[in-house]
């Protein structure tokens, strides 16, 4: 089995933000930030099935979303996919955030930055419901991850 789990491609949580944000600022428009957000979702590695469940599963999004961390090294790796394909973007552009980062670091990136990059604005009302979902499962993973590793 190919590790599911993304790998960073930034240095850091605000490396991978700047570097998301000069790759949305290439296009004119949303239609074409929606495609390229849609390719993100496609370059995900591929999701177990096996974690396609209730247990994986994210509340509060429209669509099916699921995740799935693991730790390695003090880093905290995650792995995700949806049944619809710009929510796999998004899910993508999170994991491009967050997956490699230790504990510490997943904290203190806040998800303003979705706002800042103007995507809570482009999406409904739903999606943008769901992206901040993700990100706070995300953070409440390596908030509980950090307790129990001080404890």
């Amino acid at each position: 089995m190919t590790d599911p789990f993304v790998r960073p491609e930034d240095a850091s949580a605000a490396e991978a933000i700047a570097a998301i944000g000069e790759a949305l600022d290439v296009f004119d428009d949303w239609m074409d930030r929606y495609q390229y957000i849609i390719e993100l979702g496609r370059s995900l590695p591929l999701y177990p099935d096996a974690w396609a469940d209730d247990a994986h599963r994210v509340p509060g999004c429209q669509s099916r979303v699921w995740m799935e961390m693991e730790e390695r090294d003090g880093r905290l790796y995650f792995a995700g996919a949806s049944d619809a394909a710009i929510v796999s973007g998004l899910v993508a552009l999170l994991l491009r955030v967050y997956s490699g980062r230790t504990a510490a670091e997943i904290g203190a990136t806040d998800p303003v930055f979705l706002k800042e990059l103007g995507l809570l604005e482009a999406l409904s009302t739903n999606r943008g419901n769901g992206i901040a979902a993700m990100a706070r499962r995300i953070r409440e993973a390596a908030s509980r991850h950090a307790g129990a590793a001080a404890g």
